[in-house]
């Protein structure tokens, strides 16, 4: 990304997607960032340009209302950034793209408070294998 004209873009978008949500993770793919999640979430594609679009590789199985999210096809969508203001006035919509595909590709674990008898638990989970007594 270094050197780019919409480097600032490109470092601000990867920013709000990293924060979103801790599942959330980073690799390169075919000389981009690619954004995933327990499965290929986003990548940057037209970023030698001055401005950043952002494409969403199954992005027509996010549910929800995404006014900027752009396409019609079967499979992928796009959000593009003009710049730093346009991606600070799309963050919470991009922060809630993320999370939507990480809860829809890794839910996240919820801890009963309550045993399967339905009464409540005290202390903390046990942790590790029990120890045999002698």
């Amino acid at each position: 990304m270094k050197g780019k004209p919409a480097e600032p873009i490109l470092r601000r978008v990867r920013d709000i997607i990293l924060w979103a949500d801790d599942r959330m993770t980073e690799y390169l793919k075919y000389g981009t960032v690619q954004f995933a999640c327990k499965g290929d979430f986003a990548n940057f594609v037209h970023h030698n340009e001055k401005t950043v679009t952002l494409m969403f590789n199954r992005g027509a199985k996010l549910q929800g209302n995404f006014p900027n999210l752009e396409g019609s096809g079967p499979s992928a969508r796009h959000m593009r950034f003009a710049d730093l203001g346009d991606a600070d006035d799309k963050t919470a919509e991009l922060s809630k793209l993320v999370v939507t595909w990480c809860d829809m590709m890794a839910p996240r674990k919820v801890w009963s408070t309550k045993s399967s008898t339905g009464a409540a638990r005290s202390g903390p989970k046990p942790r590790g294998r029990p120890r045999l007594r002698p």
